[in-house]
């Protein structure tokens, strides 16, 4: 049978260290029958020679030049120009293994997935981080969204497009949202509300560069998680209500207001990010009623019924509790673990 076309879109400005290693990655798949769409959003440094320079050297590579409008409005600009049957991303600053696209490719051929996900390397300043199995699986649109939301321990099925690959009509059409950051929350949560099976890899394929210099999850975390974050992890619950999955959407809304109490205790460590604390703790008490609710249920973890009481009836006494359990019962319990 004849090998279809995997399209390949690269989002790229001001990362010319990089980017030889991101580009030359996909140049050497295994998987050779590739369209590899450079979009340069307006890089000021040398990039966009860069780019051109490999379109030089290889025929499968076509490059962009657009003016600068940020990662979803370059990675729009590749899906406007990709002619495959399925549709990956590369971040710039990144590098793939060799054989990501291969193995991504055959378990939706073999599985008749829409949609591959492969788990990933964080690759730090201290070291590499891989939590990888090696094995495989095949899961429905329903386990697959399960996991998703819920998160478990055996997969690693996260936001993050460049994970993952795509069957391109499952997402013709789609876009991401211009001028936001985190906009592969709602990108991944309508494609997978949309397919009917996944194929799960538990290889670290792609190498995730955590903590480079200069990266946009980098800047200004607590004006990404308000403005961007927060809003797309609601209009998320929202849409997967809209879906018909009315459980499935409380279940991301438990998950949503776990996350909201973490970032509240992140964000009371900093004077100048208390702000941000406040403003969480105003739309918590605001919600109360959803919350109990939601928290009534049987999925929710008695510890987390408990800390959102507490939170609910004081939030600075929570914040106490927290730091207090962190500095005294947390060494405690390590302890013992290590002379039972």
């Amino acid at each position: 049978m004849e090998e279809k076309l995997v399209s390949v879109i690269v989002a790229v400005y001001n990362i010319e260290e990089y980017l030889p290693r991101c580009i030359e990655s996909i140049m050497h798949q295994t998987y050779r029958k590739l369209e590899i769409i450079l979009v340069d959003d307006g890089s000021t440094d040398g990039s966009g020679d860069i780019c051109d320079e490999y379109a030089g050297k290889d025929d499968r590579i076509l490059v962009i030049h657009k003016k600068n409008g940020g990662l979803s409005d370059a990675r729009n600009a590749g899906l406007e120009r990709a002619s495959g049957d399925y549709i990956g991303f590369v971040d710039g600053d990144d590098w793939i293994e060799e054989g990501m696209y291969r193995a991504m490719y055959e378990a939706c051929e073999r599985e008749k997935a829409q949609v591959a996900v492969c788990r990933y390397k964080q690759i730090t300043k201290s070291g590499v981080i891989d939590a990888s199995a090696g094995n495989s699986v095949s899961l429905s649109k329903t386990e697959a969204l399960e996991v998703y939301i819920c998160g478990n321990e055996r997969y690693l099925i996260y936001n993050s497009v460049w994970s993952k690959l795509f069957e391109k009509t499952l997402i013709q059409g789609m876009r991401f949202p211009v001028g936001k950051n985190s906009e592969d929350i709602m990108f991944t949560t309508k494609a997978f509300c949309k397919m009917e099976r996944l194929a799960y890899l538990d290889k670290a394929y792609y190498n995730y560069v955590l903590d480079r210099e200069g990266s946009i999850m980098n800047e200004k975390a607590g004006e990404r998680r308000m403005k961007d974050e927060i809003p797309f992890w609601r209009e998320q619950i929202a849409y997967i209500r809209e879906a018909g999955m009315p459980q499935l959407s409380d279940k991301a809304a438990y998950h949503f207001y776990r996350r909201l109490l973490f970032y509240y205790i992140d964000f009371m460590e900093k004077k100048e990010t208390r702000i941000f604390a406040e403003e969480i703790a105003r739309q918590l008490r605001g919600e109360k009623e959803n919350i109990r609710r939601i928290y009534g249920e049987s999925y929710v973890a008695a510890g987390d019924k408990a800390r959102m009481k507490v939170m609910l009836a004081m939030p600075g006494g929570y914040y106490r509790i927290v730091k207090l359990y962190d500095k005294f019962i947390i060494p405690l319990r390590n302890r013992k673990r290590k002379h039972p």
